[in-house]
């Protein structure tokens, strides 16, 4: 089993098929083989749903033909990567908030700093508060941005204007997940995109 495949992500669905939850395949896995899950797919504007005995005969069956996707190796067979699952007994609602951490905040300014506007890896970026703390700024959405080293130590504990600076975009409360945005952008994870097209469907990533 390939370590990338086995950690790449598979949406959760809760009974009602409303999205909830991102996991890794190798815990959908798990959840299918205890048949504490099902995998779902969307084809034709129909759902279609299998257990893991018939997820793994339709993964052989799909297996002669070229197929855009991710597989398996197991001593016996190989299996189809679900994109999908749904947990038969969970009935939970999703979150409806997104959460306000250094990671969703990276992912919606997209790792640019929002004042020069290069990216710049997770590792050379800060978070920073337009309104300084020092003057009342508030940790919330609308007033945290990326900020890479040098442009952070310029604006100090200033307002941006003070020091000639000015954001590329005004920071806003994202709708639902900015990780799970970019996530769609990958062509692997189009599926999601039927039970995730309603704002209302918040997954929070872990």
């Amino acid at each position: 089993m390939e370590n990338g495949v086995l950690t790449s992500n598979v949406l959760v669905l809760n009974k009602y098929y409303m999205a909830v939850h991102v996991t890794d395949v190798k815990r959908a896995f798990c959840l299918l083989f205890k048949e504490l899950a099902e995998v779902v797919t969307y084809e034709d504007n129909t759902y279609l749903s299998y257990d893991f005995e018939s997820w793994v005969e339709i993964s052989q069956l799909r297996d002669r033909f070229p197929v855009e996707d991710d597989y398996v190796r197991t001593v016996q067979y190989h299996i189809r990567v679900p994109r999908i699952i749904r947990l038969l007994f969970y009935d939970r609602l999703p979150r409806q908030s997104v959460k306000l951490n250094r990671r969703n905040i990276f992912a919606r300014d997209e790792n640019r700093c929002q004042y020069c506007g290069k990216r710049y890896p997770t590792s050379e970026l800060s978070i920073d508060h337009i309104v300084p703390r020092s003057r009342g700024g508030r940790s919330i959405w609308d007033n945290l941005v990326c900020a890479c080293v040098a442009c952070n130590v310029r604006k100090g504990g200033r307002l941006p204007q003070e020091v000639g600076m000015r954001l590329i975009r005004k920071p806003v409360r994202p709708q639902r997940s900015p990780v799970l945005h970019l996530k769609l952008g990958n062509p692997k994870y189009q599926s999601w995109k039927t039970f995730l097209d309603n704002a209302y469907w918040e997954v929070e990533l872990k």
